[in-house]
């Protein structure tokens, strides 16, 4: 990822995302656990993150409710270790920012973000909302939320 090989933010289909959510965040488990329920839903967001023709990072979003109030959940945000801390994982929040801020429905993104990720998340603009918690299998999470205005930075 540079000048050459630049980084695309692009919809995408579910299934393009699935080798690198399984890679990242289902390492050690069937390749089937990295599909999510609601992944082939119309609705559903889904984001890819190219390099090359290769897919380096993805991010989906599932129309979900938080506090009883449409919102987004989001899911399954991996980016490639190798290519970390390159502000792929930025720019796929911006892109999923965008996507719904406009949304007069539901502008209010929630996720459960791994304890690692919690100080990425802050960094733009994203709250704790829980106490730690313990997913089997993944480790502990808290839930995080951010409220998505029409005017996104």
């Amino acid at each position: 990822m540079d000048d050459e090989h630049p980084v695309q933010i692009r919809r995408a289909d579910a299934k393009e995302l699935i080798d690198l959510r399984h890679a990242v965040l289902r390492a050690g488990f069937g390749r089937e656990a990295a599909t999510f329920p609601g992944d082939d839903d119309p609705s559903a967001r889904h984001f890819a993150a190219v390099c090359d023709g290769r897919v380096v990072g993805t991010l989906t979003l599932h129309r979900s409710r938080w506090e009883n109030q449409p919102a987004w959940q989001l899911r399954g945000m991996a980016v490639d270790p190798a290519l970390q801390r390159r502000g792929i994982g930025a720019q796929l929040l911006l892109a999923a920012e965008q996507s719904i801020a406009n949304d007069f429905r539901a502008r209010q993104l929630w996720c459960n973000a791994r304890v690692p990720a919690i100080e990425f998340y802050a960094k733009h603009g994203w709250a704790v909302a829980s106490d730690t918690f313990e997913v089997p299998e993944s480790g502990p999470h808290v839930k995080m939320i951010k409220r998505v205005g029409q005017q996104v930075r």
